[in-house]
């Protein structure tokens, strides 16, 4: 039974504390769309995701307005395209990201991942045209997202693609320059990407995944530094013990939400992703919760520290408050989506190279980072190689989403509305690693990856 005090704490936390369920995020999986007719596979696809997807906007609408519970997004994910579209005649593969698009428009929801491909070995010719359609696909699609795994602890990098995606990124900013790039904020590359993660840009519904399922990610900045305030003094050992609790309460809300979902979908519950993912209302930011600890500013010596705690406490609490916890779960650290973030980089305390030390005990990577449009594309590809070694060699996920702004240089600052937020143009080493990433091949996987 809830005491009353129990409930108006969860009362506040809603409307004081930036509580919400960030999404409820259907898994579909289209392999049984796959034909060797690329119009007849689209017409499946649209046709399997209509009619799977029919209530979902109106079932979260409806659990938000009886509970009381803000759910911002409702997204789906479907099975990377890659592998629904190897048996196809065509390489031209945006037909298969209209598709998506038309079909996510039907049903309402705020966006669909899975324009994806799995590389970390090598490349099918499937992936091939996957990859080569990426930068078209986004441009003339509004609600696709798309991701692509480079790398896993198990096989190593794949550097070939690792350069690829150098030039895709920028050709994905060419294209959507009219809207300050905006394409390459719907697309991420992975290093052990999780096959069941709700948040986007990098959802997709992995080859071992159910037919149909149910994934919730929540959130909750705001809830863990109001928690803070009332330890300010205390040892880091209670520090952590607060935020432990903190997401207890804070994933018992998404397992209400998704085992509510779940049943009035008769659908199939998957995991609760308890990430903190912050957004860029004040009062609702990482950055703010690692100042809670005692650090002037984001970025100064400590923060990597302090970041690594919050993180493990966030998946140590969330764990005792679900049985099923899977995507990412931990601490999101996207520049532009963090009110925190943002005004540590313009202080100048917040440098690329410090996010990439931060990303080393976050739960994702260098995310929603903007940089000078002129950026060549081997170094976006350096920075990309980077974080897929942090991730491969520390057995972890890593990724990236990095926006090189056409026109754009340092001290500009671009602004994408809503969740996306508004990004300052962070400087970047201009060092050159082109002869190390044009040399292609694999980085092989770790020693401690033979675990057979």
């Amino acid at each position: 039974m809830f005491n009353e005090f129990e409930i108006l704490e969860t009362i506040r936390m809603f409307q004081e504390q930036h509580l919400d369920v960030r999404t409820i995020t259907m898994g579909i999986s289209l392999m049984d769309c796959a034909t060797s007719d690329s119009k007849q596979t689209s017409q499946r696809i649209y046709d399997k995701i209509c009619k799977q997807a029919e209530h979902l906007v109106q079932t979260g609408e409806d659990i938000s307005r009886e509970y009381g519970i803000p759910i911002i997004h409702k997204r789906i994910s479907v099975t990377p395209i890659s592998l629904v579209a190897a048996s196809g005649e065509t390489n031209d593969y945006t037909c298969y990201a209209r598709a998506l698009d038309r079909a996510a428009a039907e049903v309402g929801v705020n966006f669909i991942g899975g324009f994806s491909a799995l590389v970390q070995k090598g490349y099918s010719n499937s992936d091939r045209a996957l990859l080569a359609s990426i930068p078209e696909a986004l441009a003339t699609t509004e609600l696709v997202c798309s991701s692509v795994n480079l790398a896993t602890s198990r096989t190593g990098i794949n550097m070939d693609a690792v350069r690829d995606m150098g030039e895709i990124i920028l050709k994905t900013a060419e294209l959507t320059a009219d809207r300050d790039a905006l394409g390459c904020c719907k697309l991420v590359v992975f290093a052990n990407a999780p096959e069941d993660n709700p948040f986007m840009a990098g959802a997709f519904l992995g080859p071992g995944e159910p037919e149909c399922v149910i994934n919730v990610g929540v959130s909750g900045p705001g809830v863990v530094k109001h928690a803070l305030e009332s330890a300010r003094g205390q040892n880091l050992g209670v520090v952590a013990e607060t935020i432990k609790k903190a997401a207890f309460k804070i994933t018992r809300v998404g397992q209400l939400v998704a085992r509510e979902a779940s049943r009035r979908l008769d659908v199939p519950f998957g995991i609760i992703d308890l990430s903190l993912a912050p957004t860029p209302v004040v009062g609702d930011s990482i950055a703010r919760i690692l100042e809670e600890f005692g650090l002037e500013t984001c970025g100064a010596w400590g923060t990597t520290a302090a970041l690594a705690m919050l993180n493990d406490a966030v998946k140590k609490g969330g764990t005792m408050a679900s049985s099923f916890v899977g995507g990412l779960s931990g601490a999101f650290i996207p520049v532009s989506e963090d009110e925190g973030m943002i005004a540590a980089v313009n202080s100048g305390a917040l440098s690329l190279e410090k996010l990439e030390a931060m990303t080393c005990v976050c739960s994702v990577g260098i995310d929603m980072v903007a940089i000078p449009g002129d950026t060549p594309a081997e170094i976006i590809s350096g920075i990309i190689a980077d974080e897929m070694a942090i991730g491969t060699f520390n057995n972890k996920t890593t990724a990236v989403r990095i926006i090189p702004v056409p026109g754009k240089n340092v001290g500009d600052t671009v602004s994408y509305g809503g969740l996306l937020g508004s990004a300052p143009i962070m400087s970047v080493n201009q060092a050159s690693p082109a002869e190390f990433i044009k040399r292609g091949g694999r980085i092989p996987a770790p020693i401690h990856s033979m675990r057979n």
